[in-house]
């Protein structure tokens, strides 16, 4: 049989220090991780379990790019998020075991239609068309896991040079080998899978000309500006 059009491979995301890629599989994000993120949503924090949404491979952005303003949202908003590179095949692993999986971590941006996000969750619906947008997975290069030990790094998120979004990452709800060994549960987790896990409160909305700045210590920056609207 014969494809009656070509897809385009998968993203690639850079990996820091080499000449490598890592191609990207699927997108997981985890919601309210950050209990003080959740406050200033409006709602409570599930302690029983963590909760998820997916982008599409396609949402990625790699780090520094100009984008346009994202079509049908007047209150686009950025999310400065640690990511998690999956390397090695994970099925109902323990929390003890979960590092093992990783292949490295990375600076990421949750990009979102806050409006559309909002509208959804009045009326009980999927948030896709607030989350799973397209260039909304912003990623810096990954670090190898051998170079990260995810302990009490600050994460910050700067719009303008100035300030928004400054945590560390031990404000997490669930630790990264807590997500890992959850999610697991549910999905047979692969190679080529990243794992947003969630965001700092101070989230924010941008306009066309604002840059943004990550920043997680010991791992690269990432960076975004918007355009104009298409």
């Amino acid at each position: 049989m014969t494809a009656v059009f070509d897809l385009p491979s998968l993203p690639q995301v850079p990996v820091a220090g080499t000449e490598a890629t890592f191609p990207v599989r699927r997108i997981f994000c985890v919601g309210r991780n950050y209990a003080a993120h959740a406050a200033e949503m409006g709602v409570e924090v599930d302690r029983e379990a963590p909760f998820y949404f997916t982008k599409t491979p396609w949402a990625i952005c790699q780090t520094g790019s100009t984008i346009p303003y994202p079509l049908e949202t007047r209150d686009y908003h950025y999310e400065m998020e640690f990511v998690v590179a999956i390397g090695k095949p994970a099925f109902r692993v323990t929390t003890d075991t979960a590092l093992e999986h990783v292949f490295g971590y990375a600076c990421g941006l949750d990009m979102t239609r806050r409006d559309l996000q909002a509208q959804a969750k009045d009326t009980r619906r999927p948030w896709d068309l607030g989350k799973d947008v397209e260039d909304s997975a912003v990623i810096a290069a990954i670090t190898p896991a051998a170079g990260f030990t995810p302990a009490d790094q600050r994460i910050t998120l700067s719009v303008n040079g100035a300030v928004k979004q400054d945590a560390t990452l031990t404000e997490m709800i669930w630790s990264v080998p807590e997500i890992i060994a959850h999610l697991s549960r549910f999905y047979h987790l692969q190679p080529g899978d990243l794992i947003f896990t969630g965001t700092p409160a101070g989230v924010g909305p941008v306009v066309a000309g604002d840059s943004m700045t990550g920043t997680i210590d010991g791992l690269a920056p990432v960076a975004l500006t918007l355009g104009d609207p298409e």
